[in-house]
Formats: structure tokens, C-alpha cells, sequence
């Protein structure tokens, strides 16, 4: 199957298949998610292109980043669901389903800080990065609401969301894609600083959007985890902490 993300009900979302080509079922999903990729994979090539900063070393750092980032953001919810895929085994489908663009962002970020490592690789490239990140998310977020995945609480307010129950829910998917277009804008605009320094730009990104994460959590449709929070809300406010300490108390001097 193309599209393995779960979703609470056989008939939800908006328009979970987009189309359909030779007989097969393309659905928003995955397709959405694929475009995101590849539109940021292009611009980021964009990016180190005009600044003249691709080498063969580069690439390799691209690779460590999309196999961190697709690794990270399986890990949670293999973590989070492991009893439930226990207890469904042979049926792989539980394990198969679900990922998380917080996870992707992590394991990303450490599938970098390995192979930077391992092949002594100096300097910080992440500000690169930012943009196309920004863009690949805001675009598989539509993904995301026309699949009715990832969705949010019930809502009074005008804009709210029927996503298969007669429920109108907050269409957070929609919320984080025009979150990350104003990052996008940001980070576009920011690069164009002589004086930024390297790293600088996907420090102010990760504490922005786990930032961003770490709020829409309290209208999200997510079972809490601890003391009032869901899981994904306590690793944002982790990863928040980390960044802020990483970038303002040691002023960007660590190798990461």
C-alpha cells in the first residue's frame, strides 16, 4: 500500500484518494508527502547551488539528514504503540502505520551530526536547510487534511472541519502549513544576512516549531501523556529547551 497513515475511520477525511491513474488509487496522503519531498529536496539544490556550497561531501550530509529524518519519524510511534503492535503481530499494519514530522526533524538533525562526525566534516550547514524544510512540510500538511489525519479538537468557530464524524474540528493541518509559509518567508528573507551565523537560522526554526508544536498540542485531538501534555507535546518542549540553551547559552560554540 502507498498510503499507510492511520486515520480513525474507514470513510474520514476530505478527499483521502486524489486520483486515480491506470486503475490505482493514488491517495492524498502520500502523494502530498512525496511532493513535499521532492519540492524541498529541489529547492534546497536551489539554495546550495546559488551559494556555491554543493560537494560530494554535501550530498552526503542531504542522505544522513533523509534517512535520520525517515528512521526519527517512524521511532516514536514505534515506541509509543509498541504493546498495540505486540499484540496485533503477524498483522504488520500497526508497525507500518503512522510517523511524525517532530521525529523526522530530530532524527534528521542526528542522522547529520553522525555523518559529520564519522567523516570529519567541519563547519554548519544547517541554514540551508531551513527553507526547504518549510516548504516540504506546508506543502504535506495538505496531505495530511485531505487524509483527515493529524486533526484537532472539536471547534464552535467558523472554519471548523467535518472530517467524517459530524464533528467541526480545528483543521490544524492547515494551521502548521501557513505556520511554516510565514517560516518559509522568514527564513528566505533571513538568509540574505551576510552577518548570519552558521547554524544560527535552524536553531531560531527547531525552537519555533516545536515551539508552534508544543501550543496547537492543547487543540489537538492527542491522548495526554503526562502531567496534562501528549507525548509529542513533551518532546517539543525538550527539544525547545535543548535549543534555546545549545544556542543562547553557549552562543552557537558547539559543533551542532
Amino acid at each position: 500500500m502507498f498510503d499507510l497513515h492511520t486515520v480513525p475511520a474507514e470513510n474520514w477525511g476530505i478527499k483521502s484518494i486524489l486520483f486515480s491513474f491506470n486503475g490505482i488509487d493514488i491517495p492524498s496522503y502520500g502523494f502530498f508527502v512525496l511532493l513535499g519531498l521532492i519540492v524541498g529536496l529541489a529547492y534546497y539544490f536551489y539554495l546550495a547551488k546559488k551559494e556555491k556550497q554543493i560537494s560530494e561531501k554535501g550530498i552526503y550530509i542531504v542522505l544522513a539528514a533523509l534517512i535520520g529524518g525517515v528512521i526519527g519519524a517512524k521511532l516514536p510511534y514505534i515506541i509509543y504503540f509498541f504493546p498495540e503492535i505486540i499484540k496485533n503481530y503477524p498483522n504488520i499494519y500497526p508497525f507500518l502505520s503512522g510517523r511524525t514530522i517532530i521525529g523526522g526533524l530530530i532524527g534528521g538533525f542526528l542522522g547529520v551530526l553522525l555523518i559529520k562526525y564519522f567523516l570529519k566534516i567541519k563547519g554548519k550547514k544547517g541554514n540551508l536547510f531551513v527553507p526547504a524544510i518549510c516548504l516540504g512540510v506546508a506543502i504535506g500538511r495538505i496531505g495530511c487534511f485531505l487524509a483527515g489525519c493529524c486533526y484537532g479538537d472539536s471547534t464552535n468557530l467558523p472554519f471548523g472541519v467535518n472530517f467524517g464524524d459530524n464533528v467541526l474540528r480545528h483543521p490544524i493541518q492547515i494551521y502548521e502549513s501557513l505556520f511554516m509559509i510565514v517560516l518559509f518567508i522568514y527564513s528566505t528573507i533571513r538568509l540574505k544576512n551576510k552577518d548570519l551565523r552558521p547554524g544560527r537560522l535552524f536553531s531560531e526554526f527547531i525552537i519555533a516549531y516545536f515551539s508552534f508544536r508544543f501550543f496547537i498540542g492543547f487543540i489537538r485531538a492527542e491522548p495526554v501523556f503526562f502531567l496534562g501534555l501528549d507525548f509529542f507535546q513533551i518532546i517539543s518542549l525538550l527539544a525547545v529547551i535543548f535549543f534555546v540553551w545549545k544556542e543562547y547559552l553557549y552562543k552557537g560554540r558547539l559543533i551542532f
